[in-house]
C-alpha cells in the first residue's frame, strides 16, 4: 500500500471527492454540491492547509484523510485538525485508516506542529485505543454532541 499526497496524484481527485461527498456531505445534509467538493480537493496542498493524503493499492484509491486548519468553528483555538478519514468498506479492517493516520502525524510533525486535533461523533473508542487523548465533548450549532481528541506529538510515539 502506498500513502501519498493527493496534490501529487491529481488523477485520484474524483475518487476522493466521490468518497467524501457520499460519506460527509450527503450523510450530514450539507448543501455542498459534488462539483464544489471536486474543486475543493483539486486545490489541496502539500505544505499548507488543506492537505489530503490517499491510500493506493493496485492503482485503486482505498482511503483518504485530510488535515484542515480548523474543523470545528466552536473551537478555533485548536489547530490543526485531522479530518475526513474514510476507508472504502471493502478495505476496512486491513490497516488502511491507521496507515493514513500515521502518515498524517508525520506530515504534521514535519510542518512543525506539536499536536493534532480531531472531532468524532461516533468513533471515540477507535481513537482512544490508538493513543489519542480525550479533550472535551461539546454540542455544535446543530445540537449534535461531538467528542474532541488530541494527539500530542511531544509525548506520544507515532504508531506505524
Amino acid at each position: 500500500m502506498l500513502i501519498d499526497l493527493l496534490s501529487n496524484r491529481s488523477d485520484y481527485v474524483n475518487d476522493v471527492s466521490n468518497m467524501i461527498y457520499k460519506e460527509f456531505v450527503v450523510n450530514t445534509g450539507s448543501k455542498m454540491t459534488f462539483e464544489e467538493v471536486c474543486i475543493y480537493f483539486s486545490n489541496t496542498n502539500s505544505e499548507r492547509f488543506p492537505i489530503t493524503l490517499i491510500a493506493i493499492e493496485e492503482n485503486e484509491c482505498t482511503g483518504t484523510i485530510s488535515i484542515f486548519e480548523n474543523d470545528l468553528k466552536e473551537r478555533e483555538l485548536y489547530k490543526p485538525w485531522l479530518a475526513s478519514l474514510y476507508t472504502k468498506p471493502e478495505h476496512r479492517g486491513k490497516g488502511v485508516g491507521q496507515k493514513l493516520i500515521t502518515e498524517t502525524l508525520k506530515v504534521i510533525k514535519k510542518l512543525g506542529y506539536k499536536e493534532l486535533y480531531l472531532r468524532t461523533e461516533n468513533a471515540s473508542d477507535y481513537y482512544r485505543d490508538r493513543g489519542w487523548s480525550f479533550v472535551e465533548t461539546i454540542t455544535d450549532d446543530k445540537g449534535q454532541k461531538i467528542d474532541v481528541f488530541k494527539f500530542d506529538l511531544n509525548n506520544k510515539k507515532i504508531i506505524n
